[in-house]
């Protein structure tokens, strides 16, 4: 028990809702097979929007897990331990869909650019979180009330 009064405080579950409901959103999203997906054009191959959506649906999937951490309590180091480590986690996860595409979903296929896109959108909600929760020590007034 510390009895020095300056305990820090893990963020609780409840913080963690909306990175969670984000995971199951993504899961339904690589797990649709290839022939459900809406058509989209010519438009879409042309500027490879695709791996901009995968950087950014990786990246947000990140981010909504670094949040509860970087407006905890917990000291600087820590936050940044659990930056890395929800960033892995989650290049992990971009890896791991991929492979269940390629094996498990009809119509989809696994994609090297497809990683590593999801692995830049982790990292970008990385070094966005070290710089809002770390270098700026943003803390917001409304999730008090959470």
């Amino acid at each position: 028990m510390n009895t020095t009064g300056s305990q820090s405080q893990k963020p609780g579950l409840k913080k963690y809702i909306p990175g969670i409901a984000w995971f199951f959103i993504v899961l339904v999203l690589v797990c649709t097979p290839g022939p459900d997906l809406p058509e989209v054009g010519d438009w879409f191959g042309k500027i490879s929007a695709d791996k901009f959506i995968h950087a950014g649906i990786f990246g947000m999937l990140s981010f909504l897990f670094m949040y509860p951490v970087g407006v905890s309590t917990v000291d600087k180091k820590q936050k940044l331990n659990w930056f890395i480590k929800i960033a892995i986690a989650t290049a992990l996860w971009g890896v791991i869909t991929e492979l269940l595409q390629l094996f498990y979903i009809p119509g989809r296929s696994c994609s090297v650019l497809d990683i590593i896109a999801d692995c830049v959108g982790a990292v970008l909600a990385w070094a966005t979180s070290r710089y809002l929760f770390l270098k700026r020590n943003y803390s917001p007034r409304f999730l008090s009330r959470i």
